[in-house]
């Protein structure tokens, strides 16, 4: 049986709500179901993968039983989006670590460049089926 493919994003994070709506609205195919780092669910789900879900800074993507972290997971995501987006999957050719350099320098970043919530995006009841 094949499981969910999940995004896991911060959810206090303005930037990353922005990722996470920019990602259903050019998910034409509707592959993507979404949890906050702060849920219980990615508590349950990445705790066998050693992910800090407390942390907060990583992007993570659960597909097929396996865990995609920072660029390498955002990537994947660009590549089953609709439109020209797939082509951004290009720079997974870039090592890892320059690609995550970058990443990582975005995510310390990103509460001082796009501000944080007090607490986790609500989905409007028309969204809630993509949320865990």
């Amino acid at each position: 049986m094949n499981e969910k493919t999940v995004i896991f994003f911060d959810g206090l994070c303005n930037l990353c709500n922005g990722a996470v709506q920019f990602t259903i609205q050019r998910d034409h195919r509707n592959l993507f179901h979404f949890a906050s780092l702060q849920s219980d669910y990615a508590k349950l789900k990445l705790s066998p993968f050693n992910i800090d879900v407390e942390d907060g800074s990583s992007f993570v993507l659960l597909e097929n039983g396996k865990v995609y972290e920072r660029s390498t997971a955002a990537l994947k995501v660009a590549k089953k989006l609709s439109g020209f987006w797939p082509l951004l999957y290009g720079f997974i050719i870039i090592p890892r670590f320059i690609r995550d350099f970058i990443y990582n320098f975005i995510a310390k970043n990103r509460y001082k460049w796009f501000g944080k919530k007090e607490s986790c995006w609500v989905p409007t009841p028309a969204l809630k089926d993509k949320f865990l």
